[in-house]
């Protein structure tokens, strides 16, 4: 236990500051299981710097875009040092909100209706896209969020036509593609996935409008936390058997967690995470405690995962 590990945290994208704290509390349980720990920035320091010779693996912390899509997992491949979380192709279908719905289709797992709106594209026109959303049956409210972005950064949601529009043009200056769903009320229920294995679901009760970045990350945003999920055992285990399933699609690795609505005694998934937060106020870690499973010991099984060529 002697050899280095490497705890890639911050980055450039907008999630920078959740993954600094996701990057330290993983830091500190290395530690204590016996390893030598460097953190290493990319904002600071690029990932093509890491010595090869020295370091035993690298912990993948980073959240967003060049973390969590795949480019620094295939510079974790280039290096050939095994690294935490899922490979290149699961991490960049699962953070392409288009990509990952088309799989859900595929598996013909539920998920609310969408239309991806580019640009470049002459959908955006007003005549075009509300024949779009008759087309494909979206009814409002409607969600509009980035194609490649966590931690519900950038996402509104719209209650008529004229706040859609006003706030598509908008969205549309920081990101070239956006997502627009129907926003589907009920239960906020999120699963987390260990090595294939399902260990519970918790339900989330924002005190904000949706579960957005402050009710996540905020402890002022008191959102209440339901663990286990309050639901029938019979839909406790459903959705459990699809957040392994989805897991399983994606062909992941290590941890993932999976967001869902639960709506009409359906289960409507949202998306997959790949790397999930590993903050003080982070879900899976308190899913994994409430099955008795300290952090140490996930942050452990997230290390013994860890290798190459995913």
């Amino acid at each position: 236990m002697s050899k280095k590990v490497v705890v890639v945290a911050g980055g450039n994208s907008r999630e920078r500051a959740i993954s600094l704290k996701t990057g330290n509390e993983c830091a500190k349980a290395l530690k204590k299981i016996g390893y030598k720990v460097l953190i290493i920035d990319p904002k600071k320091k690029p990932l093509l710097n890491i010595e090869k010779r020295k370091t035993k693996l690298i912990f993948n912390a980073l959240h967003g875009k060049d973390g969590e899509d795949g480019l620094a997992q295939s510079i974790f491949e280039y290096l050939k040092i095994p690294y935490t979380h899922s490979g290149v192709i699961s991490s960049m279908k699962a953070m392409d909100k288009e990509i990952s719905k088309k799989i859900f289709l595929k598996y013909k797992v539920l998920t609310p209706p969408f239309i991806i709106v580019d640009k470049k594209e002459k959908e955006i026109e007003k005549k075009n896209l509300k024949l779009s959303l008759i087309i494909n049956k979206i009814n409002f409210p409607v969600v509009i969020k980035p194609v490649s972005e966590g931690s519900s950064i950038g996402v509104k949601i719209c209650k008529d036509f004229k706040s859609l529009s006003s706030s598509i043009k908008h969205i549309l200056k920081d990101y070239g593609r956006i997502m627009l769903e129907e926003f589907i009320p009920g239960q906020e229920i999120q699963v987390a996935v260990m090595r294939n294995k399902a260990i519970g679901a918790i339900e989330l009760r924002p005190k904000r409008k949706f579960y957005d970045y402050k009710a996540k990350y905020l402890k002022s945003s008191k959102t209440e936390h339901i663990m286990p999920a309050k639901i029938s055992n019979k839909k406790y285990l459903e959705v459990l058997k699809i957040a392994e399933k989805v897991h399983k699609y994606f062909k992941c690795r290590g941890v993932t967690r999976s967001d869902f609505r639960f709506n009409n005694n359906k289960f409507y998934l949202l998306e997959i995470n790949t790397q999930p937060g590993m903050t003080k106020l982070s879900l899976v870690p308190e899913i994994a405690k409430y099955k008795n499973i300290s952090f140490i010991k996930l942050i452990k099984d997230l290390v013994l995962d860890a290798g190459l060529k995913k």
